[in-house]
């Protein structure tokens, strides 16, 4: 399995409601990715609560880590570094992870790797795509963060644009709430879309006036929740898949619209999707449309690997331990929950 030249990283991932633990070997080969969701607890509120996430957490953390290393067929000896997200995510669900890192680091010698999150979900299409390779340009969707990059290394990035105000995958969990769709939004949001007539104009948009690369959806939210109250109070028909395809369509071509901007602007031929938001199929459908037309091509991770998962953060540890990079002291890493990308 191991040669001289092979590097296992054991990643570890806490920062919302999956626990998982993962090897991967050299960064692009998935020996296994245990994780432990929980969905189907949270659902019952209606989101993610911190406190249970992270109850959760700590009852999860060491079977999961000894599911990883036993579907991997390694022991802990046969790993070199052991890599963990510290931010950005909820500050209690990190803590148990960071601290389960940090003990296992200290006591066996290995190395510690501290990822950020964001990082981690770029990483995954390392895994999917042997041959991709930096510099290229990545739209990161999720619950807390639209952004485009430049990766001009596997260890180096540029910011490019950012929102200023709500994230999209946070925009389609409050727009499901307002609809009274379920636990988690994005996805019942897109179920939802696929039955329904996108033609409510919630925006303006217009791909042609472009002036900048950051994003908004505080606006299309508010104008939803408002079309949604208006027809309440005048006693008319909510269509549920109509909202839901309008809303889809506004909120995706504003991302679709500014990442082909940015790769015909900055000489990109390749974009590539990381984070949460990216396994919405009508996304992958319409960037793919549009990138085709300038001759680019698309990047998406596996639907496995778009939500959180510690094979992801296995790989970007790779990275940064290959290149002598955010290897700490197990005796003082503190995790955030807020890391700027």
């Amino acid at each position: 399995m191991k040669t001289k030249k092979d590097i296992l990283i054991l990643g570890i991932e806490t920062s919302c409601d999956e626990t998982s633990v993962a090897v991967v070997k050299n960064g692009r080969e998935v020996l296994s990715n245990a994780v432990n969701t929980q969905i189907d607890i949270h659902k019952l509120y209606g989101g993610v609560v911190p406190e249970i996430a992270s109850r959760n957490h700590v009852m999860n953390m060491d079977g999961v880590y000894r599911q990883a290393l036993s579907d991997a067929g390694v022991t802990i000896d046969d790993i070199d570094a052991i890599a963990v997200t510290y931010g950005a995510g909820l500050l209690g669900a990190l803590i148990v992870g960071v601290n389960f890192a940090k003990a296992l680091a200290y006591s066996t010698g290995k190395p510690l790797i501290a990822v950020n999150h964001i990082e981690g979900h770029i990483s995954a299409n390392y895994i999917e795509y042997k041959d991709l390779k930096p510099p290229f340009c990545c739209l990161i969707v999720s619950g807390g963060h639209t952004a485009l990059v430049e990766m001009e290394s596997y260890i180096q990035k540029k910011l490019i644009g950012t929102t200023t105000d709500d994230a999209i995958g946070e925009a389609f969990d409050k727009v499901a709430r307002e609809c009274g769709l379920s636990y988690p939004g994005g996805p019942n949001v897109q179920m939802q879309a696929e039955k329904g007539n996108d033609y409510i104009k919630f925006t303006n948009m217009d791909k042609d006036k472009i002036v900048d690369f950051n994003f908004s959806y505080s606006g299309l939210k508010t104008a939803v929740i408002n079309f949604i109250h208006n027809k309440k109070q005048r006693g008319e028909d909510i269509s549920v898949p109509d909202i839901c395809a309008s809303f889809q369509k506004e909120a995706v071509m504003q991302v679709v619209n500014k990442s082909i901007y940015a790769i015909k602007k900055f000489g990109y031929d390749k974009i590539v999707l990381a984070g949460g938001v990216s396994a919405n199929t009508y996304l992958r459908e319409k960037m793919q449309e549009e990138a085709s037309k300038i001759g680019a091509k698309v990047y998406c991770p596996p639907l496995k690997l778009c939500t959180d998962n510690a094979a992801m953060i296995a790989s970007a540890g790779y990275y940064n331990y290959i290149n002598n990079r955010s290897i700490v002291d197990p005796r003082t890493l503190v995790p955030t929950s807020n890391i700027a990308l």
